[in-house]
Order: C-alpha cells, then structure tokens, then sequence
C-alpha cells in the first residue's frame, strides 16, 4: 500500500471520527460528510489509477455528482433551520415535532 493510500485513508478515518465526535452543530457535521465524500473520491480515483481499469471510470464522476448534490441538499437544510429556529445546535432542535 502506497503513502498516498495511507493518507486518504486517514482523511476519511479523521472526517469520519469528526462527524462521530463533534455533532453538536449543523455546520459542522456537514462539513465532515464531505470530506469523507471527498476523500472517498480521491481514493477511486487513484485507484483506477493505478489499476488501470477502464470499466471502473465512472465511478469517480458519479460519485462526485452525489456528493454535490449532498452538499445542496445540506446546506438547503442549514439554511431553513436556521432561518426557522435562529441556531444550528443539532441537540437543541426538535425535528419530530409537527
């Protein structure tokens, strides 16, 4: 295993240990998903990369479009949360009520 695999692996470990330990706001949580999105893209990559398998070129594109539209889809939520409740505190909203 290259130093390069090491490295992306321990991004997506780091990101991953973020969203697991720090989710007390919004913002922060997302921006933890997306590095774990991110890393995963560049882990792909590199890997097709390497292996040189041309059946497997599309997964890095497809993969980048989910994690765009992960992030709309999140920072659409973040702002409606904090439009309706003035914070982004996870613990302190109360998204089952009706």
């Amino acid at each position: 295993m290259s130093l390069t695999h090491v490295n992306i692996m321990l991004a997506f470990i780091t990101s991953l240990l973020g969203l697991l330990m720090y989710r007390s706001h919004l913002m922060s949580s997302l921006l933890c998903l997306e590095g774990l999105m991110l890393s995963l893209f560049v882990l792909t990559t590199v890997t097709i990369l390497i292996t040189h398998t041309t059946l497997a070129s599309m997964m890095p594109i497809i993969l980048l479009v989910f994690a765009a539209c992960e992030a709309a889809i999140g920072l659409s939520l973040l702002v409606a949360v904090s439009n309706t409740y003035g914070i982004d505190h996870v613990q302190n909203l109360n998204l089952l009520q009706c």
